[in-house]
């Protein structure tokens, strides 16, 4: 996974899947770098796969970010992944941006 601080904006990127496999390391890693950001980029342009365990983690940070004021922007989802946002209904509950 790569971090980065553009600011105010904190941004990940780099799993090809986001699962339960490794979603406990994506929550450690994200909670570890938010040190005060109001926004939260998650960069999806590389993550093909997605299951329960990847959407709890995106969940999870966007109730850290909200806890905080703060708003989670899923960045460039790959097709899959957005069909499953959309399958899922958590279109409403993100901020989903394509650049």
């Amino acid at each position: 996974m790569k971090v980065g601080n553009l600011g105010e904006v904190l941004t990940f990127e780099g799993f090809k899947e986001l699962t339960a496999a490794n979603a406990d390391m994506f929550r450690k890693e994200v909670h570890a770098a938010v040190n005060g950001h109001k926004v939260i980029e998650v960069d999806l342009s590389p993550t093909t796969f997605m299951d329960c365990g990847g959407l709890g983690a995106l969940i999870a940070l966007r109730n850290l970010a909200r806890d905080r004021n703060g708003i989670v922007r899923l960045v460039n989802p790959t097709p899959p992944v957005h069909l499953l946002f959309e399958v899922m209904g958590f279109g409403n509950i993100f901020e989903i941006v394509v650049r």
